[in-house]
């Protein structure tokens, strides 16, 4: 049997600015996503009836639920990763110094 979750609690500051995301018409479709993923989850709804409700699977909404509980607001942003170097400097010069313009 598996062990029933503690129930989320937000600040009012952390509400505010979830619900404020939620929102957005200008925000990235994924954080509106993930706000009203956490904002559900805070009211007391299910992962499962989360996870119908916003058309994600239960894994997603228990990784954002874990995200959230570890580092709260700011857990909710994508995570760096590595990539390919750049391979022009910022500064407009390709790699055999030649200037960009």
């Amino acid at each position: 049997m598996a062990a029933k979750k503690t129930p989320l609690e937000l600040s009012t500051e952390e509400t505010e600015e979830l619900e404020r995301i939620a929102r957005s018409q200008t925000v990235e479709h994924r954080r509106v996503v993930r706000a009203q993923i956490i904002l559900r989850i805070s009211k007391g709804e299910s992962l499962s009836s989360v996870a119908r409700t916003v058309g994600q699977r239960r894994r997603i909404i228990m990784k954002w639920d874990k995200r959230f509980r570890d580092k709260r607001v700011e857990g909710l942003e994508d995570a760096r990763r590595s990539g390919r170097p750049a391979r022009f400097s910022p500064g407009g010069c390709d790699a055999l110094g030649e200037a960009g313009m």
